[in-house]
């Protein structure tokens, strides 16, 4: 929850550290989800109070005049370079038929959709009570996205929420494949682009003269952000429904191994402002599902298994049906994981504090 705190009367018996009589106490439900945090934001008030506000315009008004909460949440001494959180939003907002809507946060910003994310609310969903019936053995948790509506589904025991955690994803599909680009400092290299709910680029490390694997992560990290920001220069993206959404969040460097295998395929998600995910990437095995998929390297019902390369956790994904996204052909695409509580938190603020609302330092 997010409200106002008021000074206590001190000693050894206080509930909260000192902390400003007019400054914002945050509590927080700590997880994780193949090694990928994530701190849940239960409740913002400053996001209730929005009423009316599509998801989208509400993460505008929200990065535009309570960006503090970020940032003092995502960023140093409270966060470090690779956090990122979910702000639970309800009431009006979370309406349609959802049982929550959800504002994704990283240190650089507000993100469209991610799968860890979306496995970890799942299970916060049941065990918070913020579906009225849990059914047994598995409850499906509606959640509205920025990127549009996505469905967990929940082991549930009829006490608790358990593992694995499954979704169905928005309609995914290949924005472009075979692409070449130029990439400052290591010449022309051939990307696809995937979208899962946000948009990747997607190559072999190989392709840079690396390798996902046993590759020092900085040059992984440092050949993929040249990536990306080359593709910005010369791509320009399209999303049939919003611009607000035709951005690249980041890319993917692979193995290489896009044919169908029941070996597990390894890859790094870099985004945002060079953050590492480190789990296989729900959003990213979403999309380079879709792309296999149009690629006819997989098929319908195929399961594959994704490792991160940074914790050796693995994600599995399959195309379960096909769709139509604007001019697009599109799969919904199933994702499983395993995610896990790892505690709660209580943050509160001095307001003479210079750096209360934290620091970036990567």
């Amino acid at each position: 929850m997010a409200e106002r705190g008021g000074g206590d009367g001190g000693g050894a018996g206080r509930a909260l550290p000192p902390h400003s009589p007019s400054g914002v106490v945050l509590q927080t439900v700590e997880m994780h989800t193949g090694g990928e945090p994530l701190r849940i934001i239960p409740r913002l008030e400053a996001a209730e109070q929005a009423a009316g506000l599509s998801l989208l315009s509400l993460r505008r008004e929200v990065a535009a005049r309570h960006d503090h909460v970020r940032r003092a949440l995502m960023h140093e001494p409270r966060g470090h370079a690779g956090m990122y959180g979910a702000v639970v939003v309800r009431g009006a907002a979370a309406a349609e038929g959802a049982h929550l809507a959800v504002l994704f946060l990283h240190c650089a910003g507000y993100s469209a959709m991610c799968g860890h994310a979306v496995m970890g609310l799942g299970r916060f969903a049941l065990d918070y009570g913020l579906v009225p019936a849990p059914t047994r053995p598995e409850t499906a948790v509606r959640l509205r996205c920025p990127c549009g509506p996505v469905t967990a589904f929940v082991p549930w025991d009829g006490h608790r929420s358990g593992n694995p955690v499954r979704f169905h994803s928005v309609p995914a599909f290949a924005a472009a494949t075979d692409l070449a680009i130029d990439v400052p400092g290591h010449g022309e290299v051939v990307v696809d682009i995937g979208y899962g709910g946000t948009f990747y680029a997607f190559l072999s490390a190989e392709q840079l003269g690396l390798d996902v694997c046993s590759s020092k992560t900085r040059d992984l990290v440092s050949a993929a952000s040249a990536v990306t920001e080359a593709v910005k220069k010369q791509f320009k993206l399209h999303h049939p429904e919003s611009e607000d959404l035709a951005f690249l969040y980041g890319t993917i460097l692979t193995d290489g191994k896009d044919a169908f295998s029941e070996e597990p395929t390894t890859n790094i998600c870099v985004f945002a402002d060079e953050q590492v995910d480190r789990c296989p990437t729900g959003s990213g095995v979403t999309a380079r599902i879709a792309l296999q998929y149009h690629k006819g390297l997989i098929q319908l019902e195929q399961t594959r298994t994704f490792r991160s390369s940074t914790t050796g956790s693995l994600f599995t994904g399959k195309a379960v049906k096909e769709a139509k996204f604007g001019s697009y052909n599109a799969v919904i695409v199933e994702v499983s994981g395993e995610a896990f509580y790892t505690g709660s938190a209580t943050f509160t603020v001095e307001e003479e504090d210079p750096l209360k609302h934290g620091f970036f330092f990567k």
